[in-house]
């Protein structure tokens, strides 16, 4: 990182301390989620509101203080047979009563509330003899006698008191059918009811079996059952059974006067108490809440907390936040705000304030304490950056000099209290060998004071190579142990200084480096992996031998590419597709970093269950990048 940074450094005029402005910039406000996880982030709230609209269980946040601004997490379900799906949930009572108008043994849930808003439960039904169908089910005696005028030997039961109502039966009719076999048996649990008759006429027979508990008729000729008064509505009350009622409505007088109450016949649910919404912190269920606005206000007091419907679904979630960090490489303030405006989902913005001026300890800085307050404001962390000026003999004789370390200390201690930052983001790089341990005493001094004054340390380090990482000025070990925070710096594996060309970050070789970095003992919620926005182009003459290299920033590729027809193969080895032009009689290869480049890294963040990712360096990419990893972010 460090050679582009001193260009950078260079080309980036300093504004006197007190003199910097915040400037304007169209930086994202508000997150659009579809359930609990995020899809893309705008300036306005009127364009995350439309773009949600696209989505189901879609609902907007403001980034700074993630309050729901807008949402259409449905209001009302629709069951039919006591059964619902997400095409059967409205956001409006009228949409829900259309729905469920047109379907016999259908009900309205309000799910903010308790039992139906609308049912439409079928009151009678219809036979002729002792045979039946699902068409057959009416809400009103009239429809039922309407229908029953098609059929002889019909007769129309009232099904909440399961008694016969109205029948077009002759009195011969009545008396041939009693005159005839005795078919009709009462059984409860498979067998006849003990001291039981049966009988020829259906009616009576029902009449008799409406005078026991949990019976039916059974038609012994052909082993149907015509009739039943089973007590197969359960109630249910907070999960355990309380009662049974041969009648929905019975049952449902029961469940009112119940706790967190459930009515179903078999597998159907008919009318429930249960709130729809429940909080869990981590997994374990914490409350159940009505109304959304109860359950978000509840969750968002717990750490690690979720929202669940009852279907499963998660609506909300606080749990462990991945985070996305970017440098900046400038402590201009226009240039700060410009990159921060092109991300989404960033939490934490490293700007270039401060480094060791001299080897007597003197702190050089640019700061702005305005706009750490209004990115603070928008949910973005301003961690600043401390650097060396990566000067290997200014760091050795500032390492050999304990009242110029003090001093360093004080200074950049004092001034990261008076802006009101929650760290430090240390950059030490082109430190000799030989002041291993110097380097990581002055860490410990640097962490204790921060400590002292409840500011976190992260530290960047190289991805390096286990096998030589000892001759390094870096412990990683013993570092690791010191501060809060350590950011890989997985990039470099090529760069400039390379006499063979090669990808600056190839994936294989990143993957191993966390691995090496788990080994050393830093815990995995400690350690975060630097990722690249560029890659390095090189040079090659007509006999294949290395002329130069050059960093192109990754933003630019796909114009490098057009512009030069480069052609491209799928590298195994790196992970990365590989391009080659020709020109000038020049051979240019490189290999190229990718939207897709990026999710693999992001992936292998999260395979490996580190803190996040850090990108060096914002500016460098296009603006999809981070749509592309905010979709990523909680998964």
């Amino acid at each position: 990182m460090w050679k582009a940074l001193l260009a950078i450094m260079l080309l980036t005029s300093l504004l006197p301390i007190g003199q910097q402005s915040v400037e304007a910039a169209s930086m994202t406000q508000y997150r659009v989620y579809q359930n609990d996880k995020p899809l893309k982030e705008f300036a306005k709230e009127s364009q995350a509101i439309a773009y949600a609209k696209y989505y189901s269980y879609s609902h907007v946040e403001k980034i700074s203080n993630r309050q729901w601004v807008w949402h259409n997490i449905p209001r009302y379900k629709v069951y039919i047979d006591g059964a619902s799906s997400t095409k059967l949930e409205y956001a409006s009572l009228n949409e829900a009563q259309k729905a469920a108008a047109g379907t016999v043994n259908s009900y309205v849930r309000d799910l903010e509330n308790i039992g139906w808003v609308y049912e439409n439960f079928a009151s009678y039904q219809l036979y002729q003899g002792d045979n039946t169908k699902d068409s057959w089910q009416f809400r009103t005696l009239e429809a039922a006698k309407k229908e029953a005028q098609k059929w002889s030997n019909a007769h129309i039961m009232k099904l909440d008191t399961k008694q016969w109502v109205w029948d077009n039966l002759t009195a011969a009719m009545v008396k041939d059918q009693r005159s005839g076999a005795e078919k009709y048996s009462i059984y409860r649990d498979g067998e006849v009811v003990s001291g039981s008759q049966s009988f020829s006429f259906l009616k009576d027979a029902i009449e008799a079996a409406n005078k026991l508990s949990n019976v039916e008729v059974i038609n012994t000729a052909t082993g149907k059952s015509v009739h039943q008064n089973l007590l197969n509505y359960e109630v249910y009350s907070q999960g355990k059974l309380t009662k049974k009622h041969s009648t929905l409505n019975a049952a449902v007088k029961t469940a009112k006067g119940l706790f967190s109450a459930e009515v179903k016949k078999g597998d159907q649910l008919l009318w429930s108490s249960v709130p729809y919404l429940s909080v869990y912190q981590g997994d374990r269920l914490v409350k159940s809440f009505h109304s959304l606005q109860g359950a978000l206000t509840y969750a968002k007091s717990l750490s690690n907390s979720s929202i669940q419907n009852q279907d499963g679904r998660k609506l909300y979630s606080s749990a462990k936040n991945f985070i996305y960090m970017g440098w900046n490489g400038s402590s201009s303030v226009a240039t700060i705000n410009n990159h921060i405006s092109n991300t989404q989902g960033l939490d934490i913005d490293s700007p270039t304030w401060y480094y060791l001026d001299d080897a007597t300890g003197e702190l050089n800085s640019n700061v702005s304490a305005a706009l750490v307050s209004e990115m603070k404001s928008k949910g973005v962390d301003i961690i600043p950056l401390v650097h060396n000026q990566f000067d290997k003999e200014l760091t050795t004789t500032f390492l050999a000099n304990l009242d110029a370390q003090d001093r360093f200390i004080k200074a950049l201690i004092d001034s990261l209290v008076a802006i009101n930052v929650k760290g430090l983001n240390l950059d030490f790089e082109n430190v000799a060998a030989s002041d291993r341990n110097a380097f990581t005493s002055f860490v410990e001094r640097l962490t204790k004071a921060a400590h002292a004054k409840k500011l976190t340390v992260s530290i960047d380090l190289l991805r390096g190579d286990v096998r030589w990482n000892h001759l390094t000025a870096y412990d990683y070990e013993a570092i690791g142990k010191i501060v809060d925070t350590v950011v890989m710096m997985a990039y470099d594996e090529h760069w400039s200084g390379s006499d063979q060309p090669g990808s600056v970050s190839s994936l294989k070789w990143v993957e191993e480096g966390i691995k090496q970095y788990l080994d050393y003992g830093i815990p995995r919620s400690k350690l975060i992996l630097g990722i690249p926005f560029y890659v390095r182009e090189w040079r090659l003459d007509s006999n294949g031998k290395l002329v130069d290299n050059r960093a192109l920033f990754m933003k630019d590729l796909d114009s490098v590419i057009a512009n030069n027809k480069a052609t491209r193969i799928f590298d195994e080895n790196t992970g990365q597709y590989k391009y080659s032009y020709q020109k000038d009689g020049y051979t240019h290869i490189f290999w190229a970093e990718t939207v897709d480049t990026v999710v693999e890294r992001v992936k292998l963040a999260k395979k490996y269950d580190l803190a996040g990712v850090a990108a060096w360096r914002l500016g460098y990419e296009q603006a999809s990048v981070w749509e592309a990893m905010l979709k990523i972010k909680e998964q």
